[in-house]
């Protein structure tokens, strides 16, 4: 285990070149983050192969982290649950989990989790696959805030998904609900990562907003063990500078804080 927070990059068109995904190590990516509502498997696969290439050429351990897009709707403002799915697993979801288990990949993150009962299921279908790996659970739902502890219990870790959050929730309280999830996952020991906006100016600007910075840092002073980019390495222009720029953050808050996070993915 470290003592460092983990830093979570998205994989995408802007960062699956060798070189971009070398830079990326280089500055402490310690997860690369497939996010399967978009791409497709044989695009996933030559991403695996190349992370997988790099970290053992530089000697790092780099896990893949696949994330399951769930039954959502598409909707003015991006996505949204499908309010009409049976099962947060849909199909598509079960021909990717399959895909990722073929390619061994470190974990898997469920999304729109309801209550443990979908951890439950994901875990059930990996055994019927041949393959179980730990799960992420994705809080984005008002649902699995309320059955949180449970949720908990049964996941691996915890990924406090603010954007769907944000549909949940007046933004006003989002802060408030991050802090509530990391205090019972710090409780339970399980390992919780911060996600959605990180840094989203630096999809398109080559430094990020003071007020971006203080997220971050007030993330892993509340003890998130990780912090997650999204658009920021996926489709940004300019991912290397996003990573950089986290690392640095991280570093130092670290360096004046007693809160350090203390449990790794």
């Amino acid at each position: 285990m470290t003592s460092r927070a983990q830093i979570i990059c998205t994989i995408g068109p802007a960062s699956a070149s060798s070189e971009i995904l070398r830079e990326l190590i280089a500055h402490h990516m310690d997860v690369a983050r497939l996010n399967f509502s978009h791409g497709t498997h044989e695009e996933y696969a030559k991403f695996i192969k190349r992370i997988r290439e790099i970290a053992k050429k530089t000697d790092m351990n780099i896990l893949i982290m696949q994330d399951l897009s769930g039954p959502r709707m598409k909707t003015q403002s991006g996505h949204a649950f499908d309010e009409n799915s049976e099962s947060v697993i849909t199909e598509k979801d079960k021909k990717d989990l399959h895909f990722g288990l073929e390619h061994e990949v470190d974990y898997v993150a469920l999304s729109y989790v309801h209550d443990a009962s979908d951890i439950v299921e994901l875990r059930e279908l990996m055994n019927k696959y041949g393959l179980v790996v730990p799960i992420v659970a994705k809080i984005e739902r008002r649902e699995a805030v309320e059955n949180l502890e449970k949720i908990i219990e049964v996941s691996d870790a915890i990924m406090v998904a603010r954007g769907d959050l944000g549909n949940e929730y007046p933004l006003e309280e989002i802060p408030f609900v991050q802090n509530k999830i990391i205090k019972a996952c710090k409780k339970a020991g399980k390992p919780v990562f911060v996600a959605t906006q990180m840094m989203l100016s630096m999809t398109e600007s080559s430094v990020p907003t003071r007020a971006e910075v203080t997220d971050v840092e007030n993330a892993i002073s509340e003890g998130a063990d990780g912090v997650m980019l999204s658009e920021e390495t996926a489709i940004g222009k300019y991912p290397v500078e996003a990573v950089a720029m986290m690392e640095k953050i991280v570093s130092y808050t670290e360096t004046q804080t007693d809160h350090a996070p203390s449990t790794s993915l």
